[in-house]
């Protein structure tokens, strides 16, 4: 790990604390509207990353930390973790639409902060804040003349956009344990008996958690490469 890399460390961590703490944040809400206070009652209806880090340290702060030393893509870094909102089984079994929903709402913060993330990248390279880069890495998709405050918000956005389109695409894949299993469970009623009589399985959801894994490069990808075209004009 060069220098450089080492000491965007913090700016990594920094994203995806706040990007996991929405996601979490967002089941968390979306379960209280619905009629399940169990992560309300566990303090994770907030943007405070305290009682999520708390509920998952391995998640929010070993995993994170060793992955962005073992994994490189293009001369960047990545950094990869979980966290979890609790809520109440024989809830998800009552009400399978608003448990859907609840389900819904991690992903769709994902998106939104992804989009923010892309709105910045984008206004910045219009206004001439931010040029081109010659090489493209998921902490690097604007380059800057110098090392200043600029080059530190173009790689914020730079995390911000890629990580958080990342945790938008890989949660909605339809196999437990991801949230697009209970999407697409509480929608429709032949996924719901299905997942019923197998989602229980740590075994099973091991074995989604493996395919997701391999699958997954081959949605991100496209999609990854489509968003810089638009970004990059």
């Amino acid at each position: 790990m060069s220098p450089e890399q080492l000491a965007l460390l913090p700016l990594w961590y920094v994203v995806f604390l706040l990007s996991i703490t929405c996601h979490e944040a967002a089941h968390a809400w979306a379960a209280q509207r619905g009629g399940d206070l169990t992560a309300y009652h566990g303090g994770q209806v907030s943007l405070n990353p305290a009682p999520h880090v708390r509920r998952e340290p391995l998640g929010t702060v070993v995993v994170p930390l060793a992955s962005y030393f073992l994994f490189g893509a293009g001369g960047g870094r990545w950094m990869i973790g979980w966290a979890s909102a609790p809520y109440d089984p024989s809830w998800e079994a009552r009400h399978p639409g608003r448990a859907a929903w609840m389900a819904a709402a991690g992903p769709a913060a994902n998106l939104v902060l992804a989009g923010i993330g892309f709105a910045t990248l984008k206004i910045g390279l219009a206004t001439d804040a931010w040029g081109f880069p010659h090489d493209v890495s998921p902490d690097r998709l604007v380059a800057t003349a110098g090392t200043g405050v600029m080059d530190g918000l173009g790689r914020m956005a730079s995390v911000l956009f890629s990580l958080n389109l990342i945790l938008f695409l890989f949660n909605l894949i339809p196999l437990p344990p991801m949230d697009g299993a209970t999407v697409l469970s509480g929608w429709f009623a032949p996924f719901r008996d299905l997942r019923e009589r197998l989602g229980g399985s740590p075994m099973f959801s091991l074995l989604g958690l493996l395919v997701a894994w391999r699958v997954f490069p081959y949605v991100f990808e496209p999609i990854y490469l489509w968003c810089l075209a638009r970004l990059y004009g």
